[in-house]
């Protein structure tokens, strides 16, 4: 395998790949993406700013497979973003764009995303929400979700982050990777690997360091054991695993277990530590529209007998319990980032016309799924 620069020698082979691109997108239901794009044009003028790249492999007939665009520095569609917000606001980052590959290839993406992992610590891509296989290599990939932009024509992308951590050892990413996040698969929609992500990411931008990840990756292992103890059984998981002492030592691991029995949002007292405080901080993760989402999906999950009406008073409760003024959830750092998106969230709940036109179109989209 063999990742070189693009030159103007590529261009018909690039559009080929294009044209073969987006003929899998149509069959497979993505009728809108790509439609007079990319062009000669975006070809040309990748090459010449020397972002465009071709993968070259041996494992098929033809020698050049696949094609993508790496394109480091500010990414103009980016600078609004809808349905939620970047995580990263002060990092340099990369955008991957225009991903394609010649009829008869497989792997191509596995083979480009490796690349650019090595070539760049932060990275952004955007994607049609039709477009499920690159959503679900995103997903694979460890990108975050972060909500939608829009294309310069108005066209709405589902919006993605990733971050490599150097701070972080190799294996122990891969021991996260491979044995903790899958653990999540089977959990409610609110304890799955994309909240899991979604946690380390916002933990790591308050204090990166090795602890910090693990202890974010591991905040809600306990979920097995249910929802109402699974903060003291996430701790409890954590002392016995054996494995976390390749890389910590035994007043790290209760550190640890400490931050993840301290992180439940209806715990009355401040967490023991600096890393309990940072982890409740990132577990909070208040974007209105995704905590209505995890409202009304928590709901669908745990009582699935309840109508649309009953979804709807039960979502008002919990709101109201928990995030409205004098409910139990609490800050616990001074200038805390939660600070702002839950005042908008306490201007929703009590503009209640507003918020039961967003929990309908959540529960439409969420019950016919």
């Amino acid at each position: 395998m063999n990742i070189r620069k693009s030159t103007p020698d590529d261009i018909h082979l690039i559009l080929s790949m294009y044209d073969h691109s987006r003929s899998v997108m149509r069959a497979d239901g993505n009728m809108t993406q790509w439609v007079g794009y990319p062009l000669r044009e975006d070809v040309e003028e990748d090459i010449k700013r020397g972002v465009s790249y071709i993968v070259e492999s041996g494992k098929w007939e033809v020698e050049s497979a696949g094609t993508f665009a790496l394109v480091p520095g500010e990414e103009p569609t980016y600078n609004y973003i809808d349905h939620g917000r970047w995580i990263d606001k002060q990092t340099p980052y990369s955008t991957l764009h225009r991903m394609a590959a010649l009829s008869g290839t497989h792997g191509i993406a596995d083979i480009a995303f490796r690349y650019v992992k090595e070539q760049a610590s932060h990275l952004r891509v955007d994607t049609h929400h039709d477009n499920r296989p690159m959503r679900h290599i995103l997903e694979k990939e460890g990108f975050v979700y972060c909500g939608i932009i829009y294309m310069p024509d108005g066209a709405p992308r589902d919006a993605y982050e990733w971050w490599r951590y150097d701070c972080v050892p190799a294996d122990l990413k891969e021991y996260v990777e491979t044995v903790i996040l899958p653990q999540h698969e089977h959990y409610d929609a609110a304890h799955r690997p994309d909240h899991i992500r979604r946690v380390i990411a916002r933990s790591m931008m308050l204090q990166p360091s090795a602890i910090t990840y693990i202890a974010a990756a591991m905040h809600d292992i306990g979920i097995c054991e249910g929802r109402e103890v699974h903060h003291l059984a996430s701790g409890r998981i954590i002392r016995a695993d054996q494995h976390l002492r390749r890389w910590f030592n035994e007043e790290e691991i209760e550190l640890i277990a400490q931050a993840a029995e301290d992180h439940r949002a209806s715990a009355t007292t401040k967490p023991r530590s600096l890393l309990g405080c940072i982890l409740s901080e990132a577990d909070r993760d208040i974007e209105p529209e995704t905590i209505v989402r995890r409202t009304v999906e928590y709901g669908f999950s745990h009582y699935p007998t309840l109508d649309r009406e009953g979804h709807w008073q039960r979502t008002l409760e919990h709101l109201h319990e928990k995030y409205a003024e004098g409910g139990y959830l609490k800050l616990w750092m001074d200038d805390s980032p939660n600070a702002a998106p839950l005042a908008d969230l306490r201007e929703l709940i009590h503009n209640e016309r507003r918020l039961r036109s967003l929990f309908d179109n959540l529960f439409d989209t969420i019950s016919h799924k």
